[in-house]
């Protein structure tokens, strides 16, 4: 029986925390990939006690640069696959440049850099080398998502109209009152996360599934950051914890992209609204097997994950990739952690196709590229600029 060989995975930082745990299930949930080596700390000896302290034996290095330079010296099936970057913000940059300069895959969490030209800059090491290249923009990897992309690619809603995408959380409205406060207070630290804390963090979530779904770019924007949360660590100025923007679409469309970590009463609420000219469809993270659907003139619909179709005469059709893309069988709920493991799944299909030599590159269907990371620094900046201006209109 011919047996794929295991992609071996190395990690750069998340020692603790809820998002390195999920890339860890995910990870692992195929049984084709699995973590043998990490540097997951910036102070070597936490690295190296984390690592050892690890379920299982695996390498631990001191830094991502003893990690790369160790790591491209091994024989061919020994050193890793690709790399996970789960860093604070100012940490993607560096090691996803030198991994990407070294051949090696990456697979990185957003936002993409902590500047655009950081952006471009990793967009033209990728474009060059033709490496793959993934932005985990988790909630891409649901189902539904694109099962919502699929419909409205399709036209099945006509020109589109207007989209409300939104992504809203409380953990701000207590500061710090919440439990876990301390642990998320380096979001707010302008060194670290950059120029917009809630946009950047959550906004460009709201903005990838809006482009994601739609296919549609922003052309302008005219953006309100707010901070209703003072945090006084900032010398210079607080960071958002509010962040509205009005926008035009490139078909002539109009979209509210908005996000918001004030918004009490909200958890963990992305949700998205697309209205076109013969009906709209719905989705939230927070119900994300379920997609609703509203087409002009015929009864509503709510689709879930595998839907059965024979006798619905508004999807008629799927795709049989999209069909193939389940990996549990109808009515056994997926969720959070399936949809990074789809990310990591499509991934390693790009992976072994470039250790093949046939790697095309990535055409953004199955996941978030380095090309979608710079879109989304272009659209903070301008965000940024806008609200400096009084809400300005600002051409992307």
């Amino acid at each position: 029986m011919n047996h794929k060989r295991t992609l071996n995975v190395g990690l750069i930082g998340g020692s603790k925390g809820f998002i390195t745990h999920a890339h860890q299930r995910a990870i692992f949930m195929d049984g084709t990939r699995k973590v043998t080596c990490a540097a997951l700390s910036s102070d070597p000896e936490k690295a190296k006690q984390a690592a050892a302290d690890w379920t299982y034996p695996i390498e631990g290095y001191e830094s991502y640069d003893a990690m790369l330079d160790a790591e491209i010296n091994k024989a061919e099936g020994n050193r890793i696959d690709y790399v996970l970057i789960q860093t604070p913000n100012h940490a993607h940059f560096d090691p996803a440049k030198k991994f990407l300069q070294a051949g090696i895959p990456v697979l990185c969490e957003k936002p993409l850099t902590l500047k655009v030209k950081e952006s471009e800059a990793l967009c033209q090491l990728v474009n060059e080398s033709k490496i793959p290249f993934c932005l985990a923009h988790t909630y891409l990897g649901h189902w539904t998502s694109r099962l919502a992309r699929h419909i409205v690619r399709s036209n099945l809603l006509g020109e589109i109209r207007w989209v409300d995408s939104s992504y809203q959380q409380a953990w701000m409205a207590t500061g710090s009152g919440n439990p876990g406060f301390k642990e998320t207070t380096w979001r707010l630290k302008k060194e670290i996360s950059g120029i917009s804390n809630c946009g950047g963090d959550i906004g460009t979530h709201a903005l990838m599934q809006l482009r994601y779904i739609t296919g549609l770019e922003i052309e302008s924007l005219s953006a309100q950051l707010e901070t209703y949360f003072p945090w006084h660590e900032n010398k210079d100025g607080n960071l958002d914890d509010h962040f509205t923007t009005y926008c035009k679409l490139n078909n002539g469309g109009k979209a509210l992209v908005r996000a918001s970590q004030i918004a009490i009463g909200h958890k963990n609420d992305l949700r998205i609204e697309v209205v076109g000219e013969r009906g709209s469809l719905r989705w939230a993270q927070e119900e994300s097997e379920k997609l609703e659907v509203y087409p002009l003139g015929k009864p509503d619909r709510i689709y879930y994950r595998n839907p059965i179709l024979p006798t619905d005469d508004f999807l008629t059709h799927l795709p049989q990739e999209l069909l193939d893309e389940n990996t549990i069988p109808w009515g056994h709920g997926e969720g959070f952690h399936d949809a990074f493991g789809r990310l990591h799944r499509c991934f390693e299909v790009d992976v072994r196709a470039y250790q093949s030599s046939n790697y095309q590159g990535a055409d953004g269907s199955k996941y978030a590229t380095v090309e979608d990371g710079l879109a989304g620094m272009q659209f903070i900046e301008k965000a940024v600029k806008s609200s400096q201006n009084g809400g300005a209109w600002m051409d992307l």
